[in-house]
């Protein structure tokens, strides 16, 4: 198992308020790892791509349409996306070379799934990642 993945798993997953979590290379576009059993379409990863591309207002305003549901975005800027659909959501955290995804379900807080993801995400800015 990478020391990536590893990171996943014990800062995110080990929290018990996220379900999944990815890592996406913004150059590549690509899937860098994920937490056991969460695949990541291309066209997920586009979307999320996107997401930051686009005029966060935009982006708020259009939502998102993740891994095939609709979410409302809640928050949009230049390093994190928030974005929820009933008692499910998905929190976006951008780093210089890669975006963390961290998806709740229902039962968890997603107060602490975004706490969570936010300083791994401050964590690898600081690392140069």
């Amino acid at each position: 198992m990478s020391h990536l993945q590893n990171l996943l798993l014990d800062t995110l997953l080990g929290t018990k308020h996220v379900d999944s979590a990815a890592l996406i290379k913004l150059q590549e576009q690509s899937l860098c790892v994920a937490s056991p059993g969460f695949s990541v379409m291309p066209s997920d990863v586009r979307t999320l791509v996107d997401g930051f591309a686009k005029n966060p207002l935009k982006t708020r305003r259009e939502g998102l349409y993740f891994k095939e549901k609709d979410y409302k975005c809640v928050r949009a800027d230049d390093y994190s996306l928030y974005a929820k659909s009933e008692n499910t959501g998905v929190v976006v955290v951008k780093t210089h070379l890669y975006l963390l995804v961290a998806v709740y379900t229902e039962g968890m807080y997603p107060s602490v799934c975004v706490e969570a993801t936010e300083k791994l995400g401050e964590y690898l800015r600081r690392k140069g990642n």
